[in-house]
């Protein structure tokens, strides 16, 4: 990504999908909800029906500095991308009957023919096949009580490594059966299996359409064809208080890789004025099975992080991070794959992949903001980040073989959600790699949720 923060200033951005009015704390943004709650209240169409829904545009600009044909030898081959696309959503839920519900969504994605097609490659709204579509994206039953929690179907569902993503043009999608248990105070017991998805950003494959959680991922061709279509299965424990939040989460996907994911978080109160959250995590990616058995794509290191961060009762508020990748294989195959960014300094919001390899590398992150809650401006927030990768040149290498000693990035941002549903996120980003032109990203995005 690319940044100058003088051109940021001057645009006015948006970023995407849920009205969130803060920085990215992704873990943190969910720690008490329903995995599968959307947050809207619908409105009522009789005897406990509702219709809901989320009315999206968006412009979003990629600048890789390699303009349409392209030139396999810049930015790894990414094309410049540009283009506005418009994405109605509308959900119908059922009444609830003994705890028991459902729910069904569909989106369309269009430009209505205004955009160019040769700036489309990495808009991440279109499927492979570049054109407008409609998508079943939520079709599920669900049930509820006190201490059990139950959905079958595809949702737009949330856990750290595998989620809906929901901040760009449209959320990623899952066809999942999942469980959680409340019953022992303070902890949450989860467990499921993730069978497809589709989501443009996330998905490796078309996100027009749902595909097998292999054919999804990151992984070399060649595993997928070995592997077929087995999915992720996952468990979970969770246990939090008022001031400390533990999580730990396996996914372990059948001949692919096991992902061990652990976070601790402690919330605290310096005085009346300034409260402030301090983390630590450890993410361990490891292949298994038939991806293991060949050397087609090799994953087996660890990604230990920490961070505090913290906010003033003024208004002001900010967040760091530091992140350390051990020397082994598979940061390309994993890092964002199916949807998961809960990384604690893993740059913006942007794509983190354009470095030939973050294979024994070091990242550190900064950022400030500020949130307008106490004025008229209510839902408003704008920050700044900054993020610094330290690579390993022996590891991170340009197409044509040049060592990468460093990645720069830097961005800014504008977001905005209100009462009535209606939200806004612009986002402006920029880095700076060796070897390769700087890169800029734009994204502005909003909407009215019901």
């Amino acid at each position: 990504m690319r940044y100058s923060l003088a051109a940021a200033a001057a645009a006015v951005f948006a970023f995407a999908s849920m009205p969130v009015s803060a920085h990215e704390v992704r873990t943190e943004d969910h720690l008490f909800e329903p995995m599968y709650a959307d947050g809207n209240a619908g409105i009522d169409i009789g005897e406990g029906w509702k219709l809901k829904g989320d009315i999206r545009a968006g412009w979003v600009d990629y600048d890789y500095g390699n303009p349409p044909p392209g030139n396999s030898q810049v930015s790894r081959g990414h094309i410049d991308s540009k283009g506005f696309f418009v994405l109605p959503k509308l959900s119908v839920e059922t009444v609830r009957f003994n705890g028991f519900y459902g729910k069904i969504t569909g989106i369309f994605v269009t430009d209505f023919g205004l955009n160019d097609p040769a700036y489309n490659s990495r808009t991440f709204a279109f499927g492979t096949g570049g054109k407008p579509y409609a998508l079943t994206q939520e079709a599920f039953v669900a049930y509820d009580s006190r201490d059990h929690h139950f959905l079958a179907g595809r949702n737009e569902i949330y856990t750290p490594m595998i989620e809906r993503d929901d901040w760009y043009l449209m959320a990623d999608s899952f066809e999942v059966a999942t469980y959680s248990n409340t019953a022992i105070e303070h902890f949450t017991l989860t467990g499921g299996y993730f069978y497809k998805m589709a989501g443009p950003w996330d998905s490796a494959a078309d996100g027009a359409n749902f595909h097998t959680m292999a054919d999804a991922s990151f992984v070399s061709a060649a595993d997928k064809r070995r592997v077929g279509d087995p999915g992720v299965g996952f468990a979970a424990v969770d246990w939090h208080t008022s001031e400390h939040h533990l999580q730990v989460w396996e996914y372990y996907a059948t001949d692919l890789y096991n992902t061990l994911f652990v976070q601790y978080d402690y919330r605290g109160r310096a005085s009346e004025a300034f409260s402030y959250t301090a983390g630590v995590q450890l993410i361990n990616f490891k292949g298994i099975g038939q991806l293991a058995s060949h050397d087609d794509t090799v994953i087996d290191y660890s990604l230990m992080s920490a961070r505090f961060d913290g906010s003033f009762s003024g208004g002001f508020d900010f967040a760091t991070g530091i992140s350390k990748y051990t020397d082994g294989e598979g940061q390309g195959a994993t890092l964002g794959a199916w949807g998961g960014y809960p990384y604690f300094a893993n740059g913006m919001i942007f794509h983190f992949f354009e470095a030939g390899s973050l294979r024994n590398a070091a990242s550190y992150k900064g950022q400030i903001g500020y949130g307008f809650s106490q004025t008229a401006a209510g839902g408003l927030w704008i920050g700044m980040r900054l993020t610094y990768f330290d690579l390993d040149p022996a590891y991170s290498k340009t197409v044509s073989g040049e060592g990468q000693e460093r990645m720069f990035l830097q961005g800014i941002r504008l977001s905005y959600s209100a009462r009535n549903g209606t939200y806004f996120t612009g986002t402006y980003e920029q880095y700076q790699l060796t070897g390769e032109p700087d890169t800029s990203a734009l994204r502005l995005i909003g909407g009215f949720k019901f």
